[in-house]
Formats: structure tokens, sequence, C-alpha cells
């Protein structure tokens, strides 16, 4: 072997592979310390290990090793050693992870626990028969019928897309121009997060947050604690099969993607009848960049679609605007809102 082969063989290694593989360690300890609801118990201030074993009734063997794991990647902070240390949250967890805060993002990964990461287990399954992998596989019902049905399901999963929301919500309410519309409509408005997001920033602009019975329900109890019912209306629509309200702007915050092709023109193609000339179609998704290679978070979301959906998948802004296109939208455009999430534009 020559020296050249052998600095090359040097210079390869292997850890990225096995960091990428073994990752779901650091995400399941993650996700167990939110579900216990450990940053939330700390958000008083710092406690001994063993006041943090008692309070979340954990066993003796492996409560230091759960602790100090948490310390090693960031999550927690650590003072003092052995049984005389303490521990506290970080500023990141503190504020993001305390049940009790505005900003709290852990329904996401409440739900990525508990439904997520037990249902990706089977991602192989749904890459060879193209079959959804959750709960239609125990109740024959799919995605949303299963989840419609049970109370708490559906409140842990639109707290969780909450969490998953609220900061592309927060940045489109500052980076899109709203002050030329005086009405928006947000199909599949959930909990009606991202219409108090834009109603708080645009005082303006008139609201309606459209989603099934069920979901409005609690849409409307949201818009009441939050004293914004002058500001914003709630309806009901199963935009599947009834026409779109009309409205100046039109918003989807993670709707499209659930979607096959044909549904998903069909649902662009409702946006279209709907909006007045000027108007504009706002679509917030992990939109994938259009050469496919540098948003890993959008194409394994679009992993997660073929895993909850029959027929859902992410897509690229070049994709998005082929089919607002021949929709008969004049143009779009991308506005990059947080971390991987983008919003897609179609003007009327």
């Amino acid at each position: 072997m020559s020296t050249i082969e052998i600095e090359q063989e040097q210079a390869v290694s292997p850890v990225h592979i096995l960091q990428t593989g073994m990752s779901f360690w650091p995400a399941k300890t993650l996700l167990t310390a939110v579900k216990l609801g450990l940053f939330t118990e700390l958000a008083d201030g710092p406690l001994f290990a063993s006041e943090i074993q008692q309070r979340l009734k954990l066993h003796e063997r492996s409560y230091f090793d759960f602790l100090d794991a948490l310390v090693a990647l960031g999550f927690l902070q650590r003072a003092g050693f052995g049984f005389t240390a303490t521990y506290e949250n970080t500023p990141e967890t503190a504020l993001f992870l305390d049940r009790n805060t505005p900003a709290y993002v852990g329904g996401l990964l409440e739900m990525a626990n508990d439904r997520l990461y037990p249902y990706w287990g089977d991602l192989e399954e749904a890459l060879r028969t193209g079959l959804p992998q959750n709960e239609i596989k125990r109740t024959g019902k799919p995605l949303f019928e299963a989840i419609y049905a049970d109370p708490s399901g559906l409140e842990m999963f639109l707290e969780g897309m909450a969490g998953a929301q609220v900061g592309n919500f927060m940045a489109l309410a500052e980076a899109f121009d709203f002050s030329q519309y005086k009405k928006l409509c947000d199909v599949g408005g959930a909990n009606a997060l991202l219409s108090v997001c834009v109603a708080h920033r645009h005082p303006g602009l008139q609201c309606l947050s459209v989603d099934l019975p069920p979901v409005t329900q609690i849409a409307q109890k949201n818009i009441e604690k939050l004293e914004l019912t002058h500001r914003i209306q709630v309806g009901t629509l199963d935009f599947t099969s009834e026409a779109f309200p009309e409205a100046d702007v039109i918003t989807m915050g993670n709707i499209l993607h659930d979607w096959n092709l044909e549904e998903k023109k069909m649902l662009i193609g409702k946006a279209y009848e709907a909006l007045p000339v000027g108007g504009a179609l706002v679509v917030i998704e992990n939109i994938i960049d259009d050469e496919r290679k540098e948003n890993a978070f959008g194409l394994m979301m679009s992993l997660n679609m073929a895993v909850e959906t029959t027929g859902g998948f992410d897509y690229t802004h070049a994709d998005f605007h082929q089919w607002a296109t021949e929709a008969g939208f004049r143009s779009t455009a991308k506005i990059h809102l947080a971390g991987p999430s983008s919003a897609v534009i179609a003007y009327k």
C-alpha cells in the first residue's frame, strides 16, 4: 500500500456515519426528559439529583447517567459533582421547554415521543410498501380521522403543531407585507395560532381561521382566552370538499404537504378561485431547496409524510411555482422564515 493510499484512508472517518446512525440515543434522551417534565421541574431553580429523582419517580440505577447525559448534550447545567451536585436549565431549555412559558415548544417533542418515534421504527416498511405506518395500521382509519376521534390525542397533536409553527408564524408576520390586505383566511387553521400571530402584528387585518368542527372548538377557546374575538373569527370548513372562503390572503401552514399531487393542485386551485386579483396564497412548509441537497430536515419531513399519510410529500419552490402557475397565478416568491422553514407565496 502506498503512502498516498494510507493518508487517504486515515483522512476518511466513520464518525459522521456512527453519529448519525446512533442519533436516536440523544433524541430519545431529550424526548424522555421533556415527557417527564424535567425542565418544568427545574423552572424555579437548581435541584439536587436526589430531589429530581424523587419528583420524577426515577429508579436509582440510572438517574445520574440520565442527568449527566443531558449535561453533556447541552440541555442541563451542573454545579458540583456527585451527590452534592445541583442541576438547572440552560437558557434555551428554560425558555422553550418549561411547560408554563408561552414559548414552550415541547408539545412537538411530546408528540414525537408518543407518536412519531415508534412509527419511524417502521420506515423500512414504508419505503418498501408505500403505505403509512401510523394509527391506520391498528385502527384502519386515516391519520386525521384517527386523531380527531380521540380528544386527548387531538389536543396533543395541536400542541405539537403549535410548538413547531409558532416561530414560523411570528417570522411570517414580520417578513410578509400584509399592509395592502384587509382580510386573511387561514385554511386548516388548527388552534388559530397563525391568525393570532398575524393579528398581534397587524391590527388592521381581520382574520378568519377555518378547520373541521372538533378543531374549531379548541381554536375558539384559544381566541377567547387571548381576548382576540374582535379580530379573529372561527369557521368550519372541510377543505377537501368545500370551496374556500373569499379573502385577500389565504394561508396554509403545514397543510399542503399532507396530500398527494392531485390533491395539492386541487387545494391550490381552490385558493386561486377564492382570491381577488392582487390576492396572495401563502404556504408555510419546510420547503426543500431546488437542488434537493441542503434542506435535510425538509427531505426527512417528506419521509415523515410517507410514514404518516397515504400520498403526502414535501416539495421545492420550483415544484410549487409550477403548480401555482398552472392554476393561473401570475408569479411566486419564497421567503425564509425560521430554521428549515419557508413561506412560498403565489400572487394572483
